[in-house]
């Protein structure tokens, strides 16, 4: 049996890396075909125990280009098939679920998710085509395990219901089955998937203390990101994403955690993005990465 791998197959927020209608700053480079600021698919993640079966974490509405696009992903030896034998989601946002339609033509795999993000996925009649499909519920704190002898368990993590569940001002911050991280371990090494967070809990922090790999939420540079550059009016806080820097954001929040660390689901607004920017170059100094696409982790 092999390592424990992790392959980034997208690691831009809801979007993608540049954003089909967004000509902000960052956007701009992508467009122009600056080497500088690459062009990303929307946070999903793959991984393996080494035995050639894969689980993916959330599927992005690019599903279908990522697969394509991950040597490791493709059919191979039966006329049809895929190495991909499940999925799990952390929610149930359209950017986490919607590249599910990608995947409906009849080769099985289990579909791990919530009672929360289940029932979200039931109530859309489209997700009935997934005839081959196991949904296994899972609430936060039960563990299950994955192919290859991974260990998997969710955890909540203070968020927000989906955009398109919201009625009126939905709460922030709250903790419940409908927004959770994935904590993963196997052969002895834990990785911790945490694509969007409102704020750290000591519980969190806690289960950082013991990773070896996070890949965490990086969405905006600052609260007020999308509001300066004229691109939303909604803070990152607003959306459920705790910023990146200023007080209370996740380089001073994190900043004990020795593991090593990712940002991932990252806006395209956020200048992170761009090779040599002085934001990348705070990250860094801090100790941080950035994710992109095909980076693979071997734990």
């Amino acid at each position: 049996m092999g390592r424990f791998t992790a392959i980034v197959l997208g690691s831009a927020a809801g979007g993608a890396f540049p954003q089909w209608n967004c000509r902000c700053p960052v956007c701009q480079l992508a467009w122009a075909g600056d080497a500088r600021a690459r062009p990303r698919t929307q946070a999903s993640l793959a991984v393996s125990g080494g035995d050639g079966r894969w689980t993916l974490i959330n599927a992005s509405p690019d599903l279908g280009q990522q697969i394509r696009a991950t040597p490791a992903m493709h059919p191979r030896e039966t006329l049809r098939g895929s190495p991909i034998d499940a999925i799990v989601l952390t929610g149930a946002e359209i950017d986490q679920i919607s590249g599910l339609v990608h995947v409906r033509e009849s080769t099985p795999f289990a579909l791990y998710a919530t009672p929360a993000s289940h029932a979200a996925i039931a109530g859309n009649s489209m997700f009935g085509a997934m005839t081959a499909v196991t949904r296994r519920a899972v609430n936060p704190g039960e563990t299950f395990e994955l192919a290859g002898g991974i260990v998997a368990s969710l955890f909540t993590v203070p968020g927000k219901v989906p955009l398109y569940l919201e009625d009126g001002e939905p709460e922030i911050g709250v903790e419940s089955a409908a927004n959770v991280g994935v904590d993963l371990q196997c052969g002895g090494a834990r990785l911790v998937f945490v694509p969007g967070a409102a704020s750290v809990t000591p519980a969190m922090m806690q289960r950082f203390a013991s990773a070896d790999v996070i890949l965490f939420d990086g969405t905006l540079f600052t609260d007020d990101e999308m509001q300066r550059s004229h691109t939303g009016v909604k803070t990152g806080r607003r959306m459920g994403h705790m910023p990146i820097d200023g007080e209370g954001g996740t380089l001073d929040t994190l900043a004990s955690v020795r593991a090593r660390r990712i940002f991932i689901h990252v806006n395209n607004t956020n200048p992170i993005l761009i090779d040599g920017s002085p934001e990348r170059a705070t990250i860094e100094a801090a100790g941080w990465q950035v994710a992109e696409d095909g980076m693979e982790i071997v734990l």
